[in-house]
């Protein structure tokens, strides 16, 4: 076999061919007009070098990086324009239940915890939010347990701690809050802390208020209680006498002695820990009182010192808003707030505190711009209106509340409560819906009490128990007319007990007519109009948080309107208090459109009907929403008719809120 043989050069000179064959061919010599798949990276580059590819890609890396920032800014912006944001307390209405008389669950007569985790729904459906519940804590009963002897155990009479536990779960799972009621100024007389004081513990002795005297001698001095006659009680196992600003079985706890103040405090962290979303503290002005114990002066200086013997005969200097006070306050807010840092979850802080024509006295407990005390002090000055129900009176309260209030602070409304006439029996029925839409309308956080929402009335009892109640429930309240029971339905006892025929106060007689299942039904009724007006708040921001002004109030017809800057949407109420039919001329009015829709009447039947404003016509207890838009605001040409609370202005553009 013959082998070929192979010259070396001539191999490398063919490995060599090969290689300039397959390697790349310099850049310029392409000619490509347009780039092409699969090009080497060499040629990539020469083409993204190029103008015509560099530039746009340039000017698009600009222009992203220009887009991010301003998102950036918008965001800042937006955050720092954005006004607060409104708590859970501003957002919804503020619905009182008074528990002896809300809903028994276990055929006793009386109201109870259980009963109201029942009928959560009832608040739902109301659009409601936030629940008020009236004291609930183991007592004799007295004044209807505002008089606490342990103020860490549910009352038997009401259930147990585990209900109490299992109805604050139940609403937090549906999105409510809990208000609880908190008496802090005494205890009852058999609080363990008193029977410890009378007997001069060491550690308990001054936790009440002392001072010498005897059976037979005269009082420390001439204080008088809420309730009338002194307010200092003989005691004969301490051999003292007690001070007591309400009932003899309610002493006074002294809060000068920094262990009470321990106490309180450690028992406002006992139910906080316990979730509950905050506390309405009455009877605050009363918790301190003048260390000297001097008589205070007579109202009238001619009176025999002995005829003096109402709170309403003499000058309070002594025995109410004493300084300290409000540092008081102060310290049970702090403990509040370490609670609220969690987002929506605050801890409202509610005082009572009524203080007549003195109501600078009342603003103090909003705090001061640097130091919060109460969310707000409860606005009793409207419970006057049941007894003069003018136009004219309320647009006097409305301007006592507004006119004084701290700048930004937020206001709240009340016609109803366990001391006040129901507004149907001291108004009349066709009132009854008027009054809810003017607290839905107002600003502010309306409050209302149970079964105004369906218009009840008073009962007629006598001073004595009547023979079906309850019996051992608050002898001192048997006759309170305003507290009967709820009426659920047309059933016996109003659905309020399905079990037994007790009730512990006597069903209302109209109860067939008056109860929620039947007005459930019924569009035109109190409950479904109630429901649509504080729908209709949550969802207008001109309601929530817009400028009040007043329009006009003559003697019988109340007028204002609610706008927000920026929105043109704006709505004027009309309010007719009078005894008779009227017609509102508001043709003088150049903001006002010269037609306005109804967008809800308290009538019904002239609802989405149009009406010219220079003659509005309502009949005698008739309230009307009426809807219209106009770019003019009212607020800038008259300002001392108008009132804010949390300013904003509205960027249609953007369907947003922001400062200004």
């Amino acid at each position: 076999m013959e082998m070929a043989i192979v010259n070396p050069d001539f191999q490398d000179e063919e490995v060599g061919k090969k290689a300039e064959e397959t390697a790349d061919p310099p850049a310029e010599e392409y000619a490509q007009i347009k780039p092409y798949a699969g090009m080497p990276k060499e040629v990539l580059l020469l083409y993204s070098s190029r103008p015509r590819y560099r530039v746009p890609r340039e000017i698009l890396f600009w222009l992203m990086v220009a887009c991010v920032l301003s998102l950036v800014a918008v965001t800042i912006s937006l955050v720092a324009l954005s006004p607060r944001c409104l708590g859970w307390w501003q957002v919804s209405p503020l619905y009182q239940v008074y528990l002896p008389s809300f809903k028994d669950s276990d055929g006793d007569g009386l109201g109870d915890l259980r009963g109201v985790r029942e009928k959560l729904g009832h608040f739902q459906y109301l659009n409601i939010k936030s629940v008020w519940l009236s004291t609930f804590y183991r007592s004799p009963t007295k004044d209807a347990g505002y008089g606490a002897e342990d103020f860490r155990a549910v009352d038997p009479l009401f259930g147990t701690m585990q209900d109490f536990d299992d109805l604050l779960a139940e609403m937090h799972k549906l999105g409510l809050k809990l208000i609880v009621d908190l008496v802090p100024n005494h205890t009852s007389d058999k609080h363990r802390w008193f029977n410890l004081s009378r007997a001069r513990d060491p550690h308990y002795a001054d936790y009440y208020v002392w001072a010498d005297c005897g059976a037979a001698q005269p009082k420390p001095n001439n204080w008088v209680s809420v309730f009338g006659n002194s307010s200092w009680t003989y005691d004969a196992v301490r051999g003292q006498c007690y001070l007591h600003q309400f009932l003899k079985e309610q002493p006074d706890l002294n809060f000068r002695n920094p262990r009470v103040r321990q106490e309180m405090l450690d028992i406002i962290q006992f139910w906080l820990d316990k979730g509950v979303d905050g506390f309405r503290l009455g009877a605050v002005k009363h918790l301190l009182e003048a260390a000297h114990l001097r008589d205070e002066p007579q109202v009238d200086p001619n009176m025999p010192p002995e005829g003096a013997t109402s709170e309403r005969d003499l000058h309070h200097d002594f025995t109410t808003t004493q300084l300290g006070l409000h540092d008081l306050l102060r310290e049970w807010r702090a403990r509040m707030d370490v609670f609220s840092r969690e987002p929506g979850r605050h801890r409202l802080m509610v005082t009572e505190s009524h203080d007549g024509s003195e109501v600078e006295k009342t603003m103090m407990y909003y705090g001061t711009p640097l130091v919060k005390e109460s969310d707000f002090p409860l606005n009793l000055y409207l419970l006057d209106l049941p007894h003069n129900g003018s136009a004219s009176r309320l647009k006097h309260l409305v301007d006592l509340w507004m006119a004084n209030m701290p700048a930004g602070r937020w206001p709240n409304w009340l016609v109803g409560s366990r001391h006040a006439p129901r507004v149907a029996s001291a108004l009349g029925r066709r009132y009854a819906r008027l009054i809810n839409m003017l607290l839905l309308t107002l600003p502010g956080t309306p409050i209302t009490y149970y079964g105004e929402e369906i218009g009840m009335e008073n009962i007629n009892v006598t001073d004595g128990r009547p023979d079906d109640s309850a019996g051992g429930y608050d002898e001192s309240v048997s006759g309170a007319p305003q507290r009967s029971p709820m009426q659920w339905s047309a059933d016996a006892n109003v659905g309020f007990n399905d079990r037994t025929n007790v009730t512990w106060l006597p069903v209302h007689p109209d109860y067939r007519r008056v109860n929620v299942e039947v007005q459930k039904g019924d569009e035109g009724s109190a409950l479904s109009q109630y429901r649509r007006l504080s729908g209709l708040r949550q969802r207008e921001p001109a309601l929530q948080r817009g400028w009040f002004c007043h329009v006009g109030a003559d003697r019988g017809v109340f007028t204002y309107l609610r706008e927000l800057d920026g929105l043109e949407r704006a709505f004027l109420l009309v309010l007719n208090l009078g005894s008779r039919a009227a017609v509102t001329d508001l043709s003088a009015v150049a903001e006002l459109p010269e037609r306005l829709r109804v967008a809800m009447s308290t009538e019904r039947a002239v609802d989405g009907e149009a009406v010219g404003k220079s003659r509005i016509a309502t009949e005698a207890g008739e309230g009307l929403m009426l809807e219209f838009s106009s770019h003019a605001r009212f607020h800038a040409k008259h300002p001392d008719l108008c009132h804010i609370s949390e300013k904003a202005c509205y960027f249609g553009a953007l369907d947003i809120l922001y400062t200004c």
